[in-house]
C-alpha cells in the first residue's frame, strides 16, 4: 500500500509557539534599547565611512525584520501554513521596524541647530 502525500498539507515547524511568541515580544524591546544606545553614542555619524556604517545598520535591520517576521508567523506553532492575521501582524511589525530605522538616522533638532550655527 502506497502513501500519497498531499502537497497542500505541507507543514513547516521552526519552533514551538510559546517560544516564538516570547521572542517576538522580547526582541523588539532589545532592538529599541540597542537603537537608543546607538543614537546616544552617535554610531551612525562616526567612522571612516558614514555611508558604510548606515548600510551595515540597514542590513542589520533587514535581517532583524526577517527574523522577527518568522517568529510572528510561528506564534501558532507552525511557520507554514500561516494565518492571514499572523501575516498582517508580521508585515506591520516589519514596516514599523523600517520606520524606526529611518527615524534612527535622522538628526535631532538640537544637533541640526548646533551645526547650522557653525
Amino acid at each position: 500500500m502506497s502513501h500519497v502525500i498531499d502537497p497542500a498539507d505541507v507543514r513547516v515547524v521552526l519552533m514551538d509557539g510559546p517560544t516564538a511568541a516570547t521572542l517576538a515580544q522580547v526582541l523588539p524591546l532589545l532592538l529599541l534599547t540597542l537603537m537608543v544606545e546607538l543614537r546616544r553614542v552617535e554610531v551612525h555619524r562616526r567612522g571612516h565611512s558614514v555611508v558604510l556604517t548606515r548600510v551595515l545598520l540597514g542590513l542589520f535591520f533587514i535581517a532583524f525584520g526577517v527574523v522577527e517576521t518568522v517568529f510572528v508567523l510561528s506564534i501558532d506553532g507552525e511557520f507554514i501554513p500561516f494565518t492571514w492575521s499572523d501575516l498582517l501582524a508580521a508585515l506591520s511589525i516589519f514596516a514599523l521596524l523600517a520606520l524606526l530605522f529611518i527615524l534612527s538616522l535622522l538628526d535631532s533638532p538640537e544637533h541640526r541647530k548646533l551645526h547650522q550655527k557653525e
